[in-house]
């Protein structure tokens, strides 16, 4: 299959301002499943300065910077993309050792894997709720993470937030309800608490609408030797397929953000943003 994506999100201000130097994550990834046959973006105002770059997690990113003062700030993405079969399952965990839980990274895997094993504050109702899916799992890995996205999926409800920082994961649990990034940021805290090296993605999901309404997307990758990194979408409660379209990926959700800057000014700012994900 083939996709055209066009992103474009817009900051407007209410009285000039000073763009500090911005780093831009619009540009899909490489994967084994998808090609990204094209790619551009176009920026107002021009920016007097452009380069790609890898950041801390070798996403690759577009670093910017600019001149004069200004009332708005608008960037145009836009991506072709091929897709290709793939299976999911289609891995083999080695060590087998791996495909039981609790399990532990060699000390090597933990070094490289610090950041994403680091984990976060999350109370004894998420831990047992999770303990308990994990026993009815009899703690095989594969069945455990499925298991657990089926039950995120089933037991909160998802809802559409623009802006904002995830929850932390108790607030999520409570309210058993968030976005996408809420419900993934959950996850992650629950991963890495019995063990599981896991990081925040971000990027685009398309399937198909009646009307169509796409929005950026938030998933999580998980670490298994043999496997390597692989998704999960706790908010559909599966594991992702080759209409997942990865942009970014950390241990850190702010270092998935599409645009990362700051600005000199007083000004307030509005957010605009429109997604079009065609199938060609």
């Amino acid at each position: 299959m083939k996709f055209k994506i066009t992103h474009v999100t817009t900051y407007l201000f209410d009285s000039e301002v000073f763009l500090e130097p911005h780093y831009l994550r619009f540009r899909p990834c490489q994967t084994s499943y998808v090609d990204v046959s094209d790619f551009i973006t176009t920026i107002h105002p021009q920016p007097v300065g452009h380069k790609i770059v890898q950041d801390e997690d070798n996403n690759v990113v577009e670093f910017c910077w600019f001149e004069g003062m200004t009332t708005q700030l608008t960037i145009r993405a836009e991506s072709v993309l091929q897709t290709k079969s793939y299976n999911p399952f289609n891995f083999l965990i080695y060590p087998q050792s791996f495909n039981t839980l609790p399990f532990q990274y060699n000390d090597l895997q933990k070094k490289l894997l610090f950041s994403a094993l680091e984990q976060l504050p999350i109370s004894k109702g998420l831990i047992d709720y999770a303990l308990s899916i994990l026993k009815r799992s009899n703690f095989n890995t594969i069945s455990y993470l499925t298991n657990l996205i089926k039950h995120l999926h089933d037991d909160f409800s998802v809802e559409y937030r623009a802006e904002g920082a995830p929850f932390m994961p108790e607030e999520t649990f409570q309210l058993k309800r968030g976005s996408c990034r809420d419900l993934s940021w959950m996850l992650i805290g629950i991963l890495r608490q019995q063990g599981i090296a896991a990081r925040f993605a971000s990027g685009y999901y398309y399937f198909d609408m009646i009307a169509p309404a796409y929005e950026l997307h938030a998933w999580v990758d998980v670490y298994l030797p043999g496997t390597g990194w692989f998704d999960l979408d706790p908010s559909h409660g599966i594991f992702t397929g080759n209409t997942h379209f990865p942009l970014a990926s950390s241990a850190h959700y702010q270092h998935t953000m599409p645009v990362s800057g700051g600005i000199r000014g007083s000004a307030n700012s509005k957010l605009n943003t429109q997604l079009i994900i065609k199938k060609l």
